[in-house]
């Protein structure tokens, strides 16, 4: 969708700003926009005075960009230009990339069994390969950047998988056909009905089953030769370099902040490729994180957004072959890395548009002032990514404004005076809404708070609770103190009170 007529798009002073998925749902669903201005703070500036919501996701108070979401300038990231005074002139575009979380709630040349210097490989096996294992590789033994030496690597080599989700699934599907000899997958989730949509290594007869169990089954079934190691743990600061340690390549499927942040941080810290994606909607992210050879995740968003404000593909959802695609991509970079083949995504943030059948390349550079990969690092060990990314003890939320499933019952049973708000999105709120509910998206809140009284009691809902909350905390600072989320959103609502209540 376009936000600007043909002509404007032409008009001098403007240039274009492309908008990614999280964030259209503050510009009226505009994929890009035009605005105006002689420099990046300026043609922020205007764009969030023509779209207002946008600002708490772009800007700081003072104006400065927020270190969780990067801005390019063509394909430059400028933080290594002039930041936001870079000058723009008509005709350049401008895109936003926030850091996304989809994926996996996985807890949270190269190295490789040689342990050698950066760049070298794994140490293809000696071993023959039997008469079966020609014949199921005869197509890696015909290509000559594979060969039979190449096949010896792949089996000789280790690759953790963090997630068995979305991404996890088609990529240990590819690595296991590929003949990746070790496989370590690090997941403690069991296969739910929501799953099956696109985590493609489950089938309906595995709903309830540890998804590890399921996975190793299926992934042995399709080849005996992988040894599969199941990590049915939630990966954290205490374990995760004594698992990370032990592999090759670390491919990240997760779908949250602090577990994102510790698998780069680990693999850092060990000195291990980190293959990252994610997804959101119709859109994904891939790149490849080698401090010794280019930038680290944190290179490219320094600080995790604010609980809350970056929605997970449970709560906005994601179109089920996407996350086919993008983990397929995350293979190819690792079966590349681990072959010591081709030219890796190191540097290259892969932008993936589904919706618009179209790939994009950004240039990512790697940070002097790195806390963790730069010249003078100030973190040399593992922190407490929970307190990091704001979800520790001190960001416990506020008791007073909380509501349980319960308590709302009772409330509604009593015929108490509240307004119930549903803050989804309109295709969530058409899959069910409790009765009596008043229809307000997020996104629009700011723009129709002359609908809510302060005078009255308020519980807001969506379906897992994170939304409401942040919607709470907003009207809370503008005075609503009768206002609460309901915890644990629609989703608690079917188990503790109507099991009858669609979930999805």
């Amino acid at each position: 969708m376009e936000a600007t007529t043909r002509k404007e798009e032409t008009a001098t002073g403007t240039v274009e700003v492309r908008i990614p998925t999280p964030l259209r749902s503050w510009t009226q669903g505009a994929a890009r926009t035009r605005a105006r201005g002689d420099n990046v703070a300026e043609v922020l500036r205007d764009l969030t005075q023509q779209f207002p919501g946008l600002r708490v996701h772009l800007l700081t108070e003072d104006g400065r960009v927020r270190n969780f979401v990067s801005i390019f300038l063509n394909d430059e990231d400028i933080r290594y230009l002039d930041r936001e005074r870079t000058p723009v002139r008509p005709g350049d575009v401008l895109t936003i990339v926030p850091s996304i979380a989809g994926g996996s709630p996985g807890a949270v040349a190269y190295p490789s069994l040689t342990r050698g210097r950066p760049g070298t490989t794994a140490t293809p096996s000696t071993t023959k390969l039997t008469p079966e294992q020609m014949k199921r590789y005869s197509r890696h033994l015909i290509l000559p950047d594979v060969g039979l030496e190449g096949q010896r690597k792949l089996l000789a080599s280790k690759v953790l998988v963090v997630g068995a989700g979305g991404l996890g699934s088609p990529l240990a599907l590819y690595l296991a056909a590929a003949g990746v000899g070790t496989i370590g997958l690090v997941d403690f989730d069991v296969v739910d009905p929501s799953n099956l949509q696109r985590q493609i290594l489950y089938g309906t007869s595995d709903v309830g089953r540890p998804k590890l169990e399921a996975a190793e089954r299926r992934l042995r079934d399709l080849n005996p030769d992988v040894t599969v190691v199941r990590h049915e743990v939630r990966l954290t600061s205490q374990n995760a370099l004594d698992i990370v340690a032990k592999y090759d390549v670390v491919v990240d499927g997760t779908d949250n902040f602090p577990t994102r942040y510790l698998v780069n941080d680990a693999c850092v810290l060990l000195k291990r490729p980190n293959v990252y994606g994610s997804i959101y909607r119709f859109e994904g992210q891939v790149s490849v994180f080698d401090a010794r050879r280019g930038p680290c995740y944190r290179c490219l968003y320094p600080e995790p957004p604010p609980p809350g404000l970056v929605p997970s593909c449970a709560e906005g959802g994601v179109m089920g072959l996407l996350p086919g695609l993008v983990g397929t991509l995350q293979g190819i970079e690792t079966l590349k890395i681990l072959l010591g083949k081709g030219d890796p995504l190191i540097g290259r943030l892969l932008l993936v548009d589904a919706l618009g059948t179209s790939f994009r390349e950004l240039k990512v550079r790697k940070n002097p002032d790195c806390p963790l990969c730069g010249p003078q690092p100030t973190q040399k060990t593992l922190i407490d990514y929970e307190q990091f990314c704001g979800l520790g003890p001190a960001s416990a939320p506020d008791p007073t404004a909380e509501i349980s499933a319960r308590e709302l019952k009772t409330w509604i049973e009593e015929g108490k005076p509240l307004t119930l708000l549903d803050v989804r999105e309109p295709m969530e709120w058409e899959l069910g809404h409790l009765p009596g509910a008043r229809h307000i998206p997020r996104a629009v809140i700011p723009e129709r708070l002359g609908e809510l009284s302060t005078a009255e009691d308020i519980v807001v809902y969506c379906k897992m609770g994170g939304r409401s909350a942040e919607t709470v905390r907003f009207l809370r600072s503008l005075g609503y103190s009768r206002v609460k989320s309901l915890r644990g959103g629609l989703d608690a609502w079917s188990q503790e009170v109507d099991p009858t209540f669609p979930t999805y």
